[in-house]
């Protein structure tokens, strides 16, 4: 693969990451759906993707997946399972799309980069939900659940059709989160005065 394509598949690969953060089924259904259309090619064990089969399971996936997060302390309980997925899923979206490229170089950039990035913003969405919950008792976690999941659609679709400008919404993204932890973790670690 020449590096302009490896670049460029990178980009989409990272696009996809983050929005496994999100939603982890929404990008693998957009990738299958993508490559039915003859709009990516992929190879390897990844052609699996490439069938109508394929897209509505993880379509069917993406639907549950969404209706899930409507429904109180459910949305909770999915972030710890969807926190090691999204992981997972975004190491997969960032390999499918780089086609032949040398597996030790295919694979430790998905890790790195797809991996990360996708549990990175998973992490943010996981200390929003959280102070969702302390601070409203949920109330306000369905508001949260519709922000994210028009999030991961938002990446899907720049990570497809305009690979470079989701690159650059994912380091805004990853600014925002990474800037939203610390002054979460600051705030959860600050001594708590009693006013008597």
């Amino acid at each position: 693969m020449e590096m302009g394509s490896l670049i460029l598949a990178i980009s989409v690969g990272l696009g996809l990451s983050a929005a496994c953060g999100f939603r982890v089924f929404l990008p693998p259904a957009a990738l299958s759906f993508a490559a039915t259309q003859d709009w990516v090619e992929l190879t390897g064990d990844f052609a699996i993707l490439d069938s109508w089969t394929a897209c509505a399971i993880l379509s069917t996936a993406v639907i549950l997946e969404v209706l899930a997060y409507y429904i109180p302390w459910l949305d909770n309980l999915l972030d710890t399972i969807a926190t090691p997925s999204a992981v997972i899923a975004g190491t997969m979206m960032s390999a499918a799309v780089m086609g032949d490229v040398d597996p030790v170089i295919k694979w430790s950039i998905s890790t790195i980069a797809g991996g990360g990035s996708s549990g990175t913003i998973q992490l943010g969405t996981v200390a929003t939900r959280a102070i969702s919950t302390g601070t409203t008792a949920g109330l306000a976690n369905p508001i949260v659940s519709t922000v994210e999941f028009i999030a991961s659609i938002f990446m899907v679709i720049l990570a497809l059709l305009a690979p470079f400008l989701a690159v650059g919404a994912f380091i805004v993204l990853i600014y925002f989160a990474i800037k939203f932890l610390m002054k979460w973790q600051a705030k959860k670690s600050a001594p708590q005065t009693i006013v008597t």
